[in-house]
């Protein structure tokens, strides 16, 4: 009976997984085919060229998903938790101040590198499906950008419902999607199975071999077929590693093998099909219905990189590369589910620029390649850390395995570079803004901690110096927030020099995040006795979680000291800062700075403290 219901609660997150983790992988038939016998590649649809394109989907499918990502990333796991940051974060573990800095720059413009993805991936998806109006009735062809602007802007709009409600509904819509995909290409393939030649790789060997021009530049629509694979990884923390492995395997690769096969037989069929091979796999009578499975797959595709653009800036919040925003949670039981109101409304403005410039799904795909190829080298490089140093393989061993992964990765690519002026600089645009956006943030709050400490005092002298000659006391717990354990915080000096009082019981308390996605309770806080009446309390949080007030007095009063909210008093430091010639950065980037500090959410916000609890004292700090 127990392995009755363990497997049907098996079933249920793998089907859950269909959605989220394979909704961008999954919706790839659209448009992966069609690009690569684009007119400007120079690539015909001959029996040849049809052979040598299916046969190079095949190959890059197997080498690059079910090799790389499914057997080996999906194995680089921090406790459960994937995702580039999460790569580069276990790859710098333990590692110098200078290895470790570089390495969370290579997971910081991987970072950059998704953003731009996630741009792109909802755009050209929902484009794409909305398109098969034009096939069907080529009179519907100026409602397409109407359609799919106003598909995304519902999409959207519908984010702060959280996605547990509509989620429901994403893994049977993809089951049926999926079912959909491998049966229209099974029934073409049974009409001409000619088209299974294309598992034999000489085929595409063959072709890189004889026509190495085209064939390097037709790499860059190949790459199409892959698009969505870095969402195995950042969505495992979700799944689970099983449910995603069983869902690749039992499913999912073998439905898109079967779609692209179908689409290469009804070519070799039909070479004129060329203009939309994925519709025109349909009978007339299934036209509609198909259209509208596809644009609610595109949907749900577009959704698994929003949920996964939340989760990739939460973790930079949290790890001290973008300023606090507002965080809300759309469900209580599962903690990954939020939603990032200003990370939303900034997606969808960058998508409906995207699909005003672009026009099309064609145009689009241009640009689509590079951040996805970008990422993927990215990812191949940090693996080959983490192998090296967490997994102890010897260097032939990374050498036979990962190097030829590396290889696949950089030719792919250099392929897609071959894009850039036709739109590949879009993703890089936004990576470029995202990195500067991270680094400046970082760098800033460095400064501005270095300050802060060298204006201050040093803390164990300052409770000396309190114990020896003690203001007045009033009755009362004060908590004073503080970024250094070294010096008492600004707040504190403030509220003696105005206010020339001190509460009978004092706590200096620091937040940190470690680099480590979760953290049990008993490593939450380290609680230090300074003195009578002083304590201080330096709380850890892993990147992955939400710190919270309630949960460090929690921890707290194991440790016996018991604080009360509603009797404590919280004093924080806010700092106005202003930009000066003073060295440290450039003085453009010390601008964006100052702004980014002051729209970024205040302290009591973030931490959820009670506002009439709250007792801010300012700072002025040069830059």
């Amino acid at each position: 009976m127990m392995s009755h219901g363990h497997q049907q609660g098996r079933m249920a997150i793998t089907l859950a997984a269909l959605g989220v983790v394979y909704g961008d992988l999954g919706t790839s038939p659209l448009y992966a085919l069609k690009e690569s016998f684009a007119g400007h590649l120079g690539l015909q649809p001959t029996p040849e060229g049809i052979l040598s394109i299916v046969s190079l989907f095949f190959w890059t499918i197997m080498i690059v998903v079910s090799f790389k990502y499914v057997l080996l990333v999906l194995r680089a796991d921090d406790k459960g938790e994937g995702g580039i940051l999460t790569l580069a974060s276990l790859a710098s573990r333990r590692l110098p101040a200078k290895p470790r800095a570089l390495l969370m720059l290579l997971g910081l413009v991987g970072v950059g590198l998704f953003i731009g993805d996630a741009v792109i991936t909802p755009a050209i998806s929902v484009l794409s499906a909305v398109e098969g109006l034009q096939v069907i009735t080529p009179e519907l062809a100026p409602f397409v950008l109407p359609i799919t602007l106003t598909v995304l802007v519902i999409l959207f709009g519908a984010q702060h419902y959280g996605t547990a409600g509509i989620g429901r509904l994403f893994g049977p819509i993809m089951l049926l999607w999926f079912g959909v995909l491998a049966a229209l290409g099974a029934y073409e393939i049974a009409q001409n199975p000619a088209i299974l030649q294309a598992v034999n790789p000489l085929y595409a060997l063959d072709f890189m071999v004889n026509r190495p021009g085209i064939a390097f530049i037709t790499l860059g629509a190949v790459v199409l077929c892959v698009t969505g694979t870095e969402a195995l990884y950042a969505d495992m923390g979700h799944f689970g590693r099983g449910a995603i492995q069983l869902a690749w395997g039992s499913l999912v690769m073998p439905a898109l093998l079967l779609n692209y096969f179908g689409q290469g037989a009804l070519l070799l069929r039909n070479p004129a099909a060329i203009e939309n091979p994925f519709y025109l796999l349909a009978p007339s009578w299934l036209a509609f219905p198909l259209l509208i499975l596809a644009t609610l797959a595109t949907v749900i595709a577009s959704q698994a990189v929003i949920s996964g653009t939340y989760s990739v800036v939460r973790q930079a919040i949290l790890l001290g590369y973008l300023p606090r925003q507002e965080i809300r949670h759309t469900s209580e039981h599962e903690i990954g589910q939020i939603y990032l109101p200003l990370v939303n409304w900034l997606l969808l403005g960058g998508i409906v620029i995207v699909i005003l410039w672009f026009q099309s799904s064609s145009n689009l795909a241009a640009a689509y390649g590079i951040a996805v190829t970008g990422t993927m080298a990215l990812t191949t490089l940090l693996l080959m850390v983490v192998a090296a140093r967490r997994w102890k393989w010897s260097r032939w061993l990374i050498a036979l395995i990962c190097a030829p992964l590396l290889l696949v990765d950089v030719t792919f690519f250099a392929a897609n570079t071959t894009k850039f002026l036709a739109g590949g600089w879009l993703p890089i645009l936004f990576a470029l803004l995202a990195i500067i956006v991270m680094t400046t943030w970082k760098r800033g709050r460095e400064l501005v901690l270095d300050k802060l400490e060298h204006k201050s005092l040093a803390l164990k002298g300052f409770v000396d110096n309190m114990q020896a000659h003690p203001p007045l006391q009033v009755p009362g717990t004060a908590v004073f927030l503080s970024k250094s354990v070294q010096v008492v915080p600004h707040a504190m000096l403030h509220n003696l020099k105005h206010n020339k009082i001190l509460h009978e019981r004092v706590i200096f308390l620091t937040v940190q995040i470690k680099d480590e996605p979760w953290l049990s309770f008993k490593e939450r806080i380290e609680l230090t006795h300074l003195g009578e009446g002083f304590w201080q309390v330096v709380a850890h949080f892993g990147y992955k979680e939400v710190p919270s007030m309630e949960e460090i007095f929690q921890a707290c009063a194991q440790e016996d000291l018991k604080v009360t909210m509603a009797k404590t008093s919280f004093f924080l430091s806010h700092e106005n800062l202003v930009s000066t010639d003073l060295p440290g950065m450039a003085r453009w980037r010390e601008g964006l700075f100052v702004w980014m500090n002051r729209n970024s959410l205040k302290a009591t916000d973030f931490f959820h403290i009670p506002a009439n609890r709250v007792v801010e004292l300012g700072v002025l700090l040069e830059l």
